[in-house]
């Protein structure tokens, strides 16, 4: 007894985050794309090497193929390996790893989900997953693959089902079509199915989002964020309350890089309709927003994203109102308009046009004037800013030049009486 609970010992749980997405195996030498994601050095170098290029977790297309050793990572997986119960873990060898798998084997994995039996579906994922994860090639001929598709659409159907068990197997459904799913000949079906269905499948992805691992989250988003392909689709998800709290509570910047970004194109690609935009608002997302513009370790890519969405709440007057009773937001928002980005720059000029010009409100004009925003909108109107932009700022310098004095500007306003020369 004694001894086969020593053993139990050695079987330690592994964090996840230690975990390479690609083998599955603790990583021995962690490196970071430009994506945010971090793979084993040998795992993503065999990916690349085999003539893809893109990011394996999320799909995206890489703009550098440049790895950043992910060095504190690193620092932490020998702390924790050298911490494991028994020294002896270090020293096991470790098993060899699985050979590739051919397309005859993943042709009969695949037959097996479709076939649909849940035991053949436990045993079948993780090796169809494997295969997909090999190369863009292995994705298309999946997605080809007659009946697969819908067969992981069928497993996404929620059936109220909750267990532990139960989310690692959607874990396993929602990576693997997160990396057909562009390949899907008809993605329009497929959006329909995730967006509406009476909400079962979506059920499921939201359970993702919420229990699931990094990687699987950042996948569920994902698919979210395709399958809003029209406005029809859009709506259905917007109407989903559930939907927008598990996005809204990602956004924050204690939250994964990939995950942060995911979450705010998505919530950007749905915010569509007047009624989609004022839920966002009513959910406090103007609060979230600012916090994530405020964070020190908020990247390019966020900051866009996060004044794209400010910028979409201010089309509508409840979004107005709230950014009018946010002055550290507006300050925020005003400190971005240099020196991020051509992007963030004309989001973040459109935001502030909104509620000191369109909505003409006081209190935002007096944030504006006394950040200095009156000298930065003159310097925006020298630059080669696009003409919409120049156009805004020039309203902005007018609207909020008399709102207050800003020590840039006081050496103008003076008492002394000018003669004019008639």
């Amino acid at each position: 007894m004694v001894r086969a609970r020593r053993r139990d010992d050695l079987f330690i749980t592994v964090p996840s985050f230690f975990r390479c997405p690609i083998s599955l195996d603790v990583m021995k030498s962690p490196v970071s794309l430009c994506t945010g994601v971090t793979y084993d050095r040998a795992s993503i170098q065999r990916w690349l090497d085999g003539g893809n290029n893109t990011c394996p977790a999320t799909m995206q297309v890489l703009h550098s193929r440049d790895f950043v050793p992910n060095l504190t990572l690193q620092r932490l997986i020998r702390i924790w390996s050298d911490s494991a119960p028994d020294a002896r873990l270090a020293d096991q060898p470790s098993p060899p790893p699985e050979s590739p798998l051919s397309r005859d084997r993943a042709l009969s994995a695949a037959r097996s989900v479709a076939a649909g039996g849940a035991g053949e579906c436990a045993d079948s994922l993780p090796r169809i997953l494997r295969f997909a994860s090999e190369s863009e090639e292995n994705c298309g001929f999946l997605a080809r693959m007659e009946g697969f598709p819908c067969a992981l659409l069928r497993l996404l159907d929620f059936d109220g089902d909750e267990s532990e068990r139960r989310v690692r197997s959607l874990e396993l459904v929602v990576r693997v079509l997160g990396m057909v799913w562009s390949r899907l000949e008809d993605r329009e079906s497929f959006a329909s199915a995730v967006a509406k269905s009476d909400r079962r499948c979506l059920d499921s992805i939201l359970m993702v989002i919420q229990r699931g691992k990094s990687e699987s989250r950042v996948a569920a988003v994902r698919i979210l964020e395709s399958a809003a392909i029209d406005a029809e689709t859009k709506l259905a998800m917007s109407e989903c309350e559930q939907l927008l709290l598990r996005l809204l509570n990602l956004v924050a910047p204690e939250t994964d890089l990939a995950l942060l970004e995911a979450s705010l194109s998505c919530l950007i690609q749905i915010s569509v309709s007047k009624r989609a935009k004022t839920k966002l608002v009513a959910l406090q997302s103007i609060g979230r927003l600012a916090r994530l513009l405020s964070a020190p370790s908020s990247t390019v890519s966020v900051t866009e994203k996060a004044l794209k969405l400010l910028e979409v709440a201010s089309s509508v007057k409840e979004g107005r109102a709230a950014l009018c009773g946010d002055a550290a937001c507006l300050e925020s928002v005003l400190q971005k308009v240099f020196k991020v980005s051509g992007a963030a720059t004309e989001h973040a000029v459109a935001t502030l046009w909104s509620v000191c010009c369109l909505f003409g409100d006081q209190r935002a004009r007096e944030v504006v004037a006394e950040c200095n925003g009156v000298a930065k909108m003159l310097l925006l109107m020298q630059s080669n800013c696009p003409a919409p932009v120049r156009q805004m700022a020039g309203d902005l310098l007018r609207t909020c030049k008399g709102s207050s004095r800003p020590p840039c500007l006081s050496s103008y306003d003076t008492k002394t009486t000018h003669i004019m020369p008639f």
